[in-house]
C-alpha cells in the first residue's frame, strides 16, 4: 500500500526528475523544516491532499474551474500524480525548478476562464481564488499530519503555513495565510460562500473507486479517504455530501498506525532523500 501511495509523489511518465541535483541549490521551503518533515509522509499526503480537494470544490469558482478545465474525471490517477509531483517540487525542488514549473503552471491557470452554473464569471489567476487554492492545501496537508503522524505544537503548526509562502506568491496567491490564525480568519470570511454540490459527491465516489491501491486494499483506500473528510472543517465538514464519510469507531487509530508505520519503513530514493541529499552537498563548516 505505501508504495503505492508513495508513487503518487513520483514524476508522472514523461516527467522524470532528479531530485539530488544541482548539488547545493535550497528549496523553496527550508531545508529539514516542517514542510520536509510534512511531505514525507505518504499517507498524510494522500489525506492532506483528498481534505485539500474537498475545501476547494466547495468554493463555486474554484470547483468550476478544477472540474470543467482539468483531466481528473478521465484520468484521476494521472491527475494525482502530477499534483503530488507539484507538491514534491515546490517543497523539495530546486529552488530554481520549481521556479519555473510554478511559472508555467501559471501561465496555464492565465488562459482558465468561465462562467458557474449560477451565472458567476471567473478566472483561475484571480487572487481571491489563488489564495483559497493555496490556504487549503497547506491546512490540510498540515492537519493530516497533525491529526494521523505526529502532533504539531502552535509553533510548528504556523512554520507549516508560513514556509508555504514563498510558492504561493509565486503562483499569485499574495494573501495565502502565513499561520493557523490566518487559515482561521481566511475560512471565516469564506465560509458564507462555500456550497455543496454534486461535484462533491462525484469526486468522494472517484476516491473510493480509483484504482490508485490495488483491489485487495481499496477497503485501505476508502479508509483514508474517510480520513481526509473527518479533519474538513466547519461548515464543510456538515454538507449533505460529506455525511456519512467519516471515521467509525476505532478507525481513527488505525489511521495513525498506518502513518506512524509510513514514517518507519525505508520507502526508497524518493524526494525527500534525494533533496536532503541535494542540500547537504552544498554545506559547508561556518567559520570559527
Amino acid at each position: 500500500m505505501l508504495d503505492q501511495l508513495r508513487d503518487l509523489a513520483r514524476p508522472p511518465p514523461g516527467m522524470a526528475f532528479d531530485f539530488s541535483r544541482p548539488a547545493g541549490e535550497p528549496a523553496l521551503a527550508p531545508a529539514h523544516g516542517v514542510s520536509w518533515r510534512v511531505f514525507a509522509n505518504p499517507v498524510a499526503l494522500f489525506i492532506g491532499g483528498v481534505a485539500a480537494v474537498l475545501l476547494e470544490l466547495a468554493e463555486p469558482s474554484v470547483r468550476s474551474g478544477v472540474w470543467d478545465h482539468s483531466g481528473f474525471r478521465r484520468d484521476p490517477v494521472l491527475r494525482l500524480r502530477r499534483t503530488g509531483f507539484a507538491a514534491m517540487m515546490t517543497v523539495y525542488g530546486p529552488r530554481s525548478d520549481a521556479e519555473r514549473m510554478i511559472a508555467h503552471v501559471a501561465r496555464m491557470h492565465a488562459r482558465v476562464t468561465g462562467v458557474t452554473p449560477s451565472g458567476i464569471a471567473y478566472r483561475a489567476d484571480d487572487p481571491r481564488l489563488l489564495d483559497w487554492v493555496q490556504a487549503t492545501a497547506g491546512f490540510g496537508f498540515a492537519e493530516a499530519y497533525h491529526r494521523y503522524v505526529r502532533p504539531l505544537s502552535a509553533a510548528e503548526m504556523d512554520a507549516a503555513f508560513a514556509e508555504g509562502r514563498p510558492a504561493a506568491r509565486l503562483y499569485g496567491a499574495t494573501g495565502a495565510p502565513c499561520s493557523r490564525a490566518a487559515w482561521d480568519a481566511l475560512l471565516a470570511a469564506t465560509a458564507p460562500g462555500l456550497e455543496g454540490s454534486a461535484i462533491l459527491a462525484e469526486f468522494l465516489r472517484i476516491m473510493c473507486a480509483a484504482p490508485i491501491l490495488p483491489a485487495p486494499l481499496r477497503p485501505l483506500q476508502r479508509l483514508l479517504v474517510r480520513a481526509a473528510v473527518q479533519i474538513v472543517p466547519e461548515p464543510v465538514r456538515s454538507l449533505p455530501q460529506l455525511r456519512g464519510y467519516g471515521l467509525r469507531a476505532g478507525e481513527a487509530a488505525l489511521v495513525r498506525v498506518l502513518a506512524r508505520v509510513a514514517g518507519l519503513l525505508p520507502l526508497g530514493d524518493t524526494p525527500p532523500r534525494q533533496a536532503a541529499r541535494r542540500v547537504a552537498a552544498g554545506w559547508q563548516m561556518p567559520p570559527p
